[in-house]
C-alpha cells in the first residue's frame, strides 16, 4: 500500500521545513501556512511529493542520514513510484490531486544540504509537482490511490 510517512511546511524559503502530523489543502491555492500558498497559484506549486526511497538511496550510497523534509518537499511518499504520474490524478485520504511536473533539484538545495552531489543524483528522483483538486486535509499515513 503506498502512503504518506511525513509531511512539511515551511513559511518561507529561507526556513527549515517543520514536520506537521496533518496538511491542509486547497484546491488552486496550495499548501495553507505554506511558502507556496496564493490565490490564484500555478499548478505546478501548489503541493510537492517526494520518495522516501530515493531519500533512503542516496543516504545509503554516501553514507549520511539526511531527514526526509530537508529535501523540502511536503509530502514524502512510500512505495509510490512518482515520475510516470505527470497527468495521472491521486487520491491521498478524501483529498484528490494531479500531477503537473517533475520537481528538479536545484543548486539552493545542494548548497542547504551542503551536499556537492545532490542536483546529480536526484535530477529524475526529486520529486512530483502536482495540482491540488479537491481541497481537504491530508494525515500521516494516509493511502495513496492512482485513480
Amino acid at each position: 500500500m503506498s502512503k504518506v510517512i511525513k509531511l512539511g511546511i515551511t513559511k518561507n524559503s529561507a526556513q527549515k521545513i517543520e514536520e506537521v502530523e496533518k496538511i491542509e489543502i486547497l484546491s488552486g491555492k496550495g499548501v495553507v501556512g505554506d511558502r507556496s500558498f496564493q490565490d490564484s497559484n500555478d499548478a505546478r506549486k501548489q503541493i510537492t511529493l517526494i520518495e522516501s526511497e530515493n531519500i533512503d538511496y542516496y543516504n545509503k550510497k554516501y553514507n549520511v542520514q539526511i531527514p526526509y523534509l530537508d529535501f523540502r518537499r511536503n509530502i514524502v511518499t512510500k512505495s509510490i513510484k512518482l515520475n510516470h504520474l505527470i497527468g495521472k490524478q491521486l487520491m491521498i485520504g478524501q483529498t484528490k490531486i494531479e500531477g503537473k511536473d517533475l520537481c528538479r533539484p536545484c543548486k539552493h538545495l545542494q548548497g542547504l544540504l551542503n551536499k556537492q552531489d545532490i542536483v546529480k543524483e536526484f535530477l529524475q528522483k526529486g520529486g512530483l509537482r502536482c495540482e491540488i483538486l479537491i481541497s481537504g486535509t491530508i494525515h500521516l499515513e494516509d493511502e495513496i490511490k492512482i485513480i
